[in-house]
């Protein structure tokens, strides 16, 4: 799909994408965030940036463990998911420990060798160009930093994945689509980008091309999602 596209099917379902991704993922996604976070080696000293942050959940979970000693940018070039992130930040007096900035991850706004951690959850699937995007995470962190990608997969176990499947094509764009009242069926291209998405491997093989050594990846539930984390050389 095409980044405008993308990016006004995002803007148009913002105010209810915190509460259907609890919903929808049975509040996994909280978990997932978590564990992310703690793969990726992140420091109290450490400089993060979370790319496609929408509205800033997984930095959120980066500044749990850094703030108030730092602070985590979050970068997004949907602006109305970052509206809801810093609404939500101000709500919960948080506001201190997430920098919202309008950016493309194809052209991030920072110079090589910024940050320790450039992390993505659930987003690097929507950008455009996939090895484009990992090769500017990885330009702008730090030589030994990490790259810390959360993204969705596909079970490897025959008999889950069916049931899986079903729920995740038929039922949870039914229920998306209702609660957010998407025109363009933007829960229907939730599990078609999934789909569509390199596996484990190929993407552990893109992370390698783009400069990242000693990648590792992470099966969660049952091969639901998948955590990715690689070295800058």
């Amino acid at each position: 799909m095409q980044a405008h596209r993308i990016k006004n099917l995002f803007s148009a379902i913002a105010q209810h994408y915190d509460f259907l991704n609890s919903l929808l993922s049975l509040r996994f996604d909280r978990r997932w965030r978590r564990e992310t976070v703690k793969v990726s080696s992140v420091k109290p000293t450490s400089k993060v940036l979370d790319v496609c942050t929408g509205t800033g959940e997984l930095a959120l979970a980066y500044a749990d463990k850094i703030a108030p000693s730092n602070s985590v940018i979050g970068s997004d070039f949907c602006y109305e998911m970052l509206v809801v992130g810093k609404e939500k930040v101000i709500r919960q007096n948080r506001q201190h420990v997430f920098i919202p900035i309008e950016a493309d991850t194809l052209t991030l706004p920072f110079q090589d060798n910024t940050f320790d951690i450039v992390s993505v959850g659930f987003g690097i699937r929507n950008v455009s160009d996939l090895e484009l995007g990992i090769k500017e995470m990885t330009r702008v962190a730090v030589p030994g930093g990490r790259i810390a990608i959360l993204e969705f997969t596909q079970p490897v176990n025959p008999v889950f994945r069916s049931i899986y499947y079903f729920y995740f094509t038929k039922m949870l764009p039914f229920i998306g689509n209702c609660i957010s009242r998407s025109k363009d069926n933007a829960y229907g291209y939730l599990p078609r980008s999934v789909m569509q998405f390199p596996d484990c491997d190929a993407l552990k093989q893109s992370m390698e091309q783009s400069g990242l050594t000693d990648v590792q990846y992470y099966r969660k539930t049952l091969g639901i999602v998948a955590i990715h984390v690689g070295i800058k050389g």
